[in-house]
């Protein structure tokens, strides 16, 4: 594609030219172009928000094109309404861009890729901001739930099954292989890592089976320690249970546990469900055609115990998780 430049790059007809047909829905009453939105949340409902920033090279590689960059950006703020069983409906964002990118072949790229999620999800671009700099996405997304009925991770109990959501590893596996041979990675593993998708179906689901939740964008190891600190408590897991795929396994023996652990970017759901529930929840789960994996349960945490163990063993220190600021 041509890298010519737009003539009237200036924040407002970037704006008008590219994200104003992401507004249209129903329940926004003023969109893009005015001081702030207006939007219409459903009565007896309460909003959820989430926001993530991605930047270049620290969340995604310099060699991504738009489309990839706008598809993961979306994505992985989607799955933080997934974990609260919360359905998304409105997001904003601000992006920065560095002058050679702000081309139309960049933008037009970068603006279907959201759209493409946008419609995918039902939801709409209600306002953000546009400036100048090195690469950067920011989006805030708002979701809707029914009163009182958020999903959280302090409200898992003792005994409690552990769950996931699909399969691990597949994030950190072609995060790896874009980076050491970005020729050899897969089409699943490009689409896991540039459109994991949110699993905003489940989430919702979850509401009348899970005691707790979250999305797994830091690890499992991490963020089912999330879980265990919120609730008190702790959790015993088995690594011949983990979902690993079969194209890690047949080629990524050495390294494939530990990414399944502590990877991070695969953005399924960990959730604990009682066991009064749990018959209901997997009948659930199999008529939804939703893959999950029982992994273990959740336990009373003993004086200077690793909140997770691993086949009954403390992990290694080397297993903690992606860490933001290194």
């Amino acid at each position: 594609m041509s890298q010519s430049k737009d003539q009237s790059n200036n924040e407002f007809s970037l704006i008008n030219r590219y994200f104003k047909k992401l507004t249209a829905q129903q329940d926004v009453v003023v969109g893009i172009g005015d001081d702030a939105a207006i939007l219409a949340p459903t009565e007896g409902h309460q909003l959820a928000l989430a926001t993530d920033s991605l930047v270049a090279s620290v969340h995604f590689p310099d060699e991504a094109n738009a489309f990839q960059i706008a598809t993961r950006s979306l994505c992985v703020n989607l799955s933080d309404m997934a974990a609260m069983g919360a359905i998304p409906k409105w997001f904003t964002l601000a992006l920065t861009l560095p002058k050679h990118l702000a081309t139309t072949d960049w933008l037009q790229d970068f603006s279907q890729g959201l759209a493409e999620v946008a419609k995918q999800y039902n939801v709409a671009l209600v306002g953000g901001d546009t400036t100048a700099g090195p690469l950067t996405i920011s989006i805030t997304v708002a979701g809707e739930l029914p009163a009182g009925e958020a999903l959280c991770r302090g409200g898992a109990q003792a005994d409690d099954s552990i769950y996931v959501s699909g399969t691990l590893g597949d994030g950190a596996a072609s995060l790896f292989q874009l980076t050491q041979n970005p020729e050899t990675v897969s089409e699943r593993l490009l689409q896991r890592f540039y459109s994991p998708l949110p699993q905003i179906k489940l989430g919702v689901g979850l509401r009348a089976y899970a005691n707790a939740c979250i999305d797994i964008s830091d690890g499992l190891v991490a963020d089912l320690g999330h879980i265990c600190k919120a609730s008190d408590l702790g959790a015993a897991i088995k690594s011949d249970l983990l979902p690993i795929h079969s194209e890690l396994k047949d080629n990524q023996s050495n390294q494939v546990l530990e990414w399944a652990l502590t990877g991070g970017d695969d953005y399924q759901l960990c959730f604990t469900v009682p066991e009064f529930k749990q018959a209901a929840f997997e009948t659930w789960v199999k008529q939804a055609n939703i893959p999950v994996t029982k992994i273990g349960n959740m336990t009373q945490l003993q004086h200077n115990q690793d909140a997770v163990l691993l086949d009954d063993q403390a992990l290694s220190a080397n297993f903690g998780g992606y860490t933001h600021f290194k």
